[in-house]
Order: C-alpha cells, then sequence, then structure tokens
C-alpha cells in the first residue's frame, strides 16, 4: 500500500511517523556512530562576534537577534492580537465530572463577525480548590470531546483527518469519538493537583494539509491581493502557537485563571508548536515540549531520526517558505534548537522524551537542553543541574527539566506526573 506524504503528515500515530523518511525518498539514520560532526552556534555570542557576559545585553541584544532568526527563517513571523477579537463563553457547568470540575467551553471569535474562523476553548477548572487556578493549556489532535469521554464535550465541527478508529467519519466527529485520546489527557490527575486543564483542536486555527494556506486563519491576515504567505511569513507551526497566545488573552479575562501561572505544553508536532509559543509570549509562565523532535526540541545537526530534508517534503506547511532552503544544509543554519529553548529563559522549560521514540532523537532533545543551560544561568536561575543524559524513568530538573521514560512516541500518565511536579516547583503556593 502506498501511503502520501499528506496522509502521513495529518496521521499521528507511530508507524505514520516512522514512514515519514520513506514517502519523502530519504535515508533515516538510527545509528550514533553516523551522527556527523557538527559545530553549535553559541547563543551567548552575538552577530557581530562579541560574548554576551551579562542579563542585560542578552536581554536587550542577544535575545532578539536569536528570535528575529527563528522568525525570518524558521516559523515565520506572526500577526498579533486582532483587533476585532471577542471571547463568548458559550457554556458553564459548575458540576462536571460528577462535581469535581468547573467546565466552560468558550468561543474565541477572531473576526469580529460570524464569518471566518474561530476557536473553541475548553476548559476545566478544579472546584476542590479556590480561585483563581493555575492552569495548563495545550493543542489537541483530533477535536475537544477526544480528550474525555465526558458528554458535555460540544462535538467538533472542524474539518478532521478521517479515523475510522476514532469515530471520525467524512472528515467530521461522531458521538464514537468521544474520550478517543483520553489516555494523553488524565483530566481527572491535573484536577486532583489543584491545576486546570485548557485545550483547543489545532485544525480549528490551521488544518493540518498543504493546500496552500487558503483555509484556516491565513487568510485573515493576507494584505490586498496575497493568496500564501510570504516567505517570511508563519507557516501553520505560527498559526497553531499563534492560536495559543490567543487563549492565554482569554485567560487574562477570566477571574477563575491566574494568568500568571500558565504551563503551555505539546506532544510532537504540537511540541515544537508548544516550544515557539513560549519563545514568541512571555506570558506563559511555563514552556513544555513532548517528544518534539525534528523542529522542536531535538538539534537539526545531528541529522539523527527526522531531518529537516524529510520534514520539508513531508510537511511542506509547518515552517515559513525560507526554511525549506536549509533542506540538506542543517550547517548553514545560524542558528539550533537550543537556541529555540534559550530563548524561554529565565522562564522554566522541560523537555520530555521516549526511549522508542528514536524519529524524535531522544538524545537531540537532552543536548538541546544541556546547551541552553548557559543562557539559564547567567540569568541567575538553577538551570539544567545535570552533566550527562539521566537514565531511564530518571527526571532531573532545576529551571530546565528533561526526561526520558520507556515506551513510544506518545504522552503517559509518567510524563504528565512529571509535569505536575515540575510546575509544583516553578508555581510555588499557585499550584499543588
Amino acid at each position: 500500500m502506498m501511503i502520501g506524504p499528506l496522509a502521513l503528515c495529518i496521521a499521528c500515530g507511530v508507524m505514520g511517523l516512522l514512514a515519514l523518511g520513506a514517502a519523502a525518498g530519504a535515508e533515516v539514520n538510527y545509528d550514533e556512530s553516523k551522527v556527523p560532526q557538527y559545530t553549535l552556534p553559541d547563543p551567548l555570542v552575538l552577530a557581530n562576534g562579541q560574548r554576551v557576559t551579562d542579563a542585560q545585553t542578552w536581554r536587550e541584544k542577544r535575545r532578539p537577534e536569536i528570535l528575529e532568526m527563528f522568525r525570518r527563517l524558521m516559523y515565520g513571523r506572526s500577526p498579533g492580537r486582532p483587533e476585532t477579537m471577542a471571547f463568548s463563553v458559550r457554556s458553564v457547568d459548575e458540576g462536571a465530572l460528577g462535581g469535581l470540575a468547573t467546565r466552560k467551553e468558550v468561543t474565541i471569535i477572531l473576526s469580529g463577525g460570524e464569518e471566518g474562523p474561530r476557536l473553541n476553548l475548553l476548559v476545566y477548572l478544579p472546584n476542590a480548590r479556590e480561585r483563581p487556578v493555575p492552569l495548563f493549556v495545550g493543542l489537541n489532535f483530533y477535536g475537544n470531546q477526544s480528550i474525555h469521554p465526558d458528554p458535555g464535550i460540544s462535538l467538533c465541527e472542524s474539518w478532521l483527518p478521517n479515523n475510522e478508529e476514532f469515530g471520525v467519519e467524512d472528515h467530521r466527529a461522531t458521538e464514537r469519538s468521544r474520550g478517543v485520546r483520553a489516555s494523553r489527557w488524565p483530566v481527572e490527575m491535573i484536577l486532583g493537583h489543584g491545576y486546570g486543564l485548557a485545550t483547543m483542536y489545532y485544525g480549528d486555527i490551521d488544518p493540518d494539509f498543504d493546500d496552500g494556506f487558503k483555509n484556516g486563519v491565513h487568510p485573515l491576515f493576507y494584505r490586498e491581493g496575497q493568496t500564501r504567505p510570504d516567505p517570511d511569513q508563519w507557516g501553520a507551526i505560527g498559526a497553531w502557537a499563534w492560536g495559543l497566545s490567543r487563549a492565554m488573552d482569554y485567560f487574562e479575562t477570566d477571574s477563575d485563571v491566574d494568568e500568571r501561572a500558565i504551563a503551555v505544553l505539546g506532544h510532537s508536532r504540537l511540541g515544537k508548536t508548544a516550544l515557539w509559543a513560549g519563545a514568541e509570549d512571555e506570558r506563559f509562565g511555563i514552556v513544555i515540549s513532548n517528544d518534539s523532535g525534528c523542529g522542536g526540541a531535538a538539534l537539526s545537526r545531528r541529522r539523527f531520526g527526522e531531518t529537516l530534508e524529510i520534514i520539508n517534503k513531508a510537511c511542506p506547511h509547518w515552517f515559513c517558505g525560507n526554511f525549506h532552503q536549509f533542506s540538506g544544509r542543517e550547517d548553514d543554519l545560524p542558528f539550533d534548537q537550543h537556541m529555540l529553548v534559550a530563548l524561554i529563559a529565565p522562564r522554566p522549560c522541560y523537555v520530555a522524551s521516549a526511549e522508542e521514540d528514536l524519529w524524535a532523537d531522544p538524545r537531540g532533545e537532552f543536548l538541546s537542553v544541556k546547551h541552553a543551560d548557559p543562557v539559564y544561568r547567567l540569568l541567575g536561575t538553577e538551570g539544567f543541574p545535570a552533566e550527562d543524559m539521566p537514565l531511564v524513568n530518571r527526571p532531573v530538573y532545576g529551571t530546565l527539566g528533561y526526561h526520558i521514560r520507556t515506551g513510544e512516541h506518545d504522552v503517559k500518565n509518567f510524563d504528565w506526573q512529571c509535569f505536575l511536579d515540575f510546575a509544583d516547583k516553578h508555581f510555588g503556593g499557585r499550584g499543588g
């Protein structure tokens, strides 16, 4: 059976990820001895060669330099908050999940009218603690109803990738799709730790297939005569990250939510998204990447597992047009992904890997954390308190955190327990 890159790109299964290399016509390296020699750009050296030795220079000069490079060459430039954006609370149930939570459904209206894309935000808040509450926010792959069997969650009305097993027919959610991804979203566990949870379907922001950016939020911002983003303007990942910032705009208006204690997280391509959202939007207090791999936390120069050539061929809409020039030319990039992690400093950042997920290059993800550490320490934090990659299932964290767990490309309760512990450490009395 022939599987095209488009089908693989919208699939979320492990087999789909592993087949991407073949679909892109590229060899995939899983042999550590075949990782090429490489030299990483130093995040603490300015473009003019001057070394950064103080927080002010980082903040006023080097950080803006790095952020501009990522915008221009990788994720693309995103617009700001729409002037006509509005929020509509569609439903509130203060006795959801047997009284454990208050469930809210909020529509983020982007265009100020009935036409055009709108984002549907699902929020659970624990009833066992006083307001306002700290909260985790992340995007989901199959609609809000997929994260929990709660019958009170509205079915997603947007285009979805067909998946008979997940109850998606004719690109639409059915009742059978309720809770099909509940294993990745342990709602009761999160609420029991005193945190809220918010999520949106990423396809509400931009459907995950390459149609030349005719759908989703991109056309809302085209200038007259424009039909697709310029080479340095946002791709899909940039749009998904932008959507997370619109959720953050809502949290600032909700007195039940502690907007000072929001952790943004994501898995796989949405882990890439969470990192970029956290780099661009400093309102996110914690940034968490799970199995984000190439274009996320993994170092590009290692060329281990998924590579720039593979990702740009298989999913050409994820990054800005300028990024495609670096396919097969990783060493020509003026940055690498450790510098993306460094952009989040001094805010806490956690990167998680899985032992069997070689496609995402766990060692490359760890090395990004390690090589971001000097920036964190320059800014007065404890950084990452280890020199070597931790043992499996042995999380290590200071202001930077990392673990590699047993298993495959997925989100497990073990991951969530680590994320909750990390949030407890850094949100202090606002969590736990």
